[in-house]
């Protein structure tokens, strides 16, 4: 039985994300430099992803 093409695997799929996840945000101002040890993860500052 084969499988509908909508249902194919999402390797195919390589968009670039314009929306990070908390975890990402938080990695990207370490990175930065914008981040002190001891802060909360809640109301973050506005991130763009990298290039």
């Amino acid at each position: 039985m084969s499988q509908h093409r909508s249902l194919k695997g999402s390797g195919k799929i390589t968009s670039k994300r314009n929306v990070l996840k908390r975890f990402e945000r938080v990695d990207l101002l370490v990175k930065r430099g914008e981040w002190k040890d001891g802060q909360r993860g809640l109301g973050l500052k506005k991130t763009k992803p990298e290039a």
